[in-house]
């Protein structure tokens, strides 16, 4: 085997979770940190959590709340026309 082709491994990293949960393994980085462990995951813990990364929920949110502003709106002109005929 050629030497120096293998990055390091540190065998002893610490994971941070957001949560505050820290997970000693292995890896090739020193130190790395995470938003979801198996601590406060959903599919783990039981619990329903929205996880929100660059508020996804909030966009969708509002677009299927102009959806339905959009779909009323057209609906009232639409029995407007036909009350008027």
């Amino acid at each position: 085997m050629k030497s120096g082709t293998h990055p390091n491994y540190f065998s002893d990293v610490k994971i941070t979770c957001a949560c505050g949960n820290i997970i000693v393994t292995g890896s090739t980085k020193k130190e790395l940190k995470t938003e979801l462990c198996s601590a406060c995951h959903p599919f783990f813990t039981g619990k329903q959590r929205l996880v929100d990364t660059a508020g996804r929920v909030e966009k969708f949110r509002a677009r299927a709340k102009a959806t339905e502003e959009k779909a009323s709106v057209a609906k009232s002109k639409k029995k407007k026309t036909e009350d008027e005929e």
